[in-house]
């Protein structure tokens, strides 16, 4: 299932995309706030993003990861969607961009384009997401998005040694229905 916006592609994930990934996992300022780390070696992300793409053949699907591209081509980042229980009809979401793309807009036409496909096209009741209360970028991500911030987890992400609080945010069908008609 590939999705596009008027700059982006978001198609699935394959093994040819595994070195961009590695090199995109492997920069520091996207490690800053992955609970991940930097990989050690190439095998490290392999090994992460295989599983992955065999789970693409799931049925029912529980996830989609998706490669961003411009319509050049050029891999930009990622994109996922973590499906919950299917009676709940709710779903998580995640993204990474190469720091090149940051303060573009990129990151927000990604999570409004998952976000219809979540809800028009997955009939999703739910959708929320995650983020460190310091990644200021995401925060403004998510809420030009017109997520609403539910909480605070204390010390829950373990990030670099450290424990980290991580913001909940969620968005409802009803609240994404008015910002998208």
């Amino acid at each position: 299932m590939n999705l596009k916006t008027h700059r982006l592609v978001l198609r699935e994930i394959t093994s040819t995309d595994i070195p961009p990934i590695h090199q995109l996992n492997s920069i520091p300022e996207v490690d800053q706030f992955n609970t991940l780390g930097l990989p050690a070696n190439y095998e490290v992300t392999e090994n992460i993003i295989l599983p992955l793409i065999e789970a693409q053949q799931e049925f029912p699907r529980l996830k989609y990861i998706w490669a961003v591209e411009d319509f050049h081509q050029n891999f930009m980042g990622l994109f996922g969607l973590n499906l919950g229980k299917l009676t709940y009809k709710s779903a998580e979401i995640w993204y990474k961009l190469n720091p090149i793309y940051w303060n573009k807009g990129f990151a927000t036409e990604a999570v409004n384009r998952v976000l219809k496909f979540g809800f028009e096209e997955l009939h999703l009741h739910r959708i929320h997401a995650g983020c460190a209360t310091e990644n200021v970028g995401s925060i403004k991500v998510l809420e030009k998005s017109g997520f609403k911030r539910e909480g605070c987890h204390k010390k829950i992400l373990p990030i670099r040694g450290n424990w980290v609080d991580n913001y909940e945010y969620a968005i409802l069908e009803e609240d994404f229905a008015p910002l998208n008609s």
